[in-house]
């Protein structure tokens, strides 16, 4: 039996209403109150969110947007791009990933474009890639550490693709710790805030470079994951938010890999 549920897409004229998935109850927050400023461009260029209810509670998100404005490093002009797609708590398995995959598609298809693409990653801060492929969708492409990018494609158009250079992107950022961050996520104010303490803390200079455009994370961001990346000696450290305890570990792990 198929649970009961509302789907809502949200746009320019019902974000304060519904406001968007991540952070709804922290509205004061930082992230929160960037994301938002954020959205503001965005809706402008096609950004919509469909979420999912049960309720009044909110239990399921999907996040697109045209290709050609993807906060992602890849290329998917003609596409209709998803940034996130997201199932919580008790939302989980009742099949909401593929109702919003489904929304999707037809939103793609009622707008002529060649299909839907999205990034995926088998670490975290992305969806993994077994509910794509269950909805019919392939890899395309991939890049390290662990992404992959799936597309269902309506017609025989060109492939979306990841970008080649991810060893030199991330040499361009020197020495020492370059934290890469845009608005797109409202967790970032805190994983950067993680990652200046750890820096910190271990005696590494750092600094922050804001992405202010997607043109910007698709011809500079270290990793598929455009919006926040670390990166320790012109070499990626990390795609994710890293607890200070883990810090140490990472950079240890990159060094090895680095002479090894």
């Amino acid at each position: 039996m198929e649970p009961e549920f509302e789907m809502v897409t949200v746009d320019a004229t019902n974000v304060d209403e519904h406001r968007f998935f991540c952070y709804k109850s922290k509205p004061k927050s930082e992230g929160y109150r960037r994301k938002r400023a954020w959205l503001d461009a965005r809706f402008a260029e096609g950004l919509r969110l469909h979420q999912i209810y049960e309720g009044k509670r909110s239990v399921a998100f999907v996040e697109t947007i045209p290709g050609e404005f993807a906060w992602r490093a890849v290329a998917a002009s003609g596409y209709l791009f998803i940034h996130c797609l997201w199932v919580v708590g008790k939302g989980k398995g009742k099949g909401y990933a593929a109702h919003l995959l489904a929304a999707c598609e037809a939103e793609a298809r009622a707008e002529g474009r060649a299909g839907v693409a999205m990034a995926t990653s088998s670490g975290v801060w992305l969806a993994d890639k077994p509910v794509l492929v269950k909805c019919g969708y392939e890899v395309v492409a991939a890049a390290p550490p662990s992404f992959e990018l799936l597309v269902k494609r309506f017609d025989d158009a060109p492939l979306p693709t990841f970008p080649a250079d991810w060893k030199a992107r991330a040499a361009r950022y020197g020495s020492g710790l370059t934290i890469l961050r845009t608005d797109q996520c409202p967790y970032i104010p805190d994983a950067v805030t993680l990652a200046q303490e750890a820096a910190a803390e271990n005696g590494i200079p750092a600094r922050v470079v804001t992405y202010e455009s997607a043109a910007e994370v698709q011809a500079h961001a270290p990793s598929p994951y455009g919006v926040f990346n670390l990166v320790y000696d012109g070499q990626l450290l990390s795609y994710h938010y890293l607890l200070k305890k883990d810090f140490p570990s990472y950079l240890s792990a990159l060094k090895k890999e680095v002479t090894g």
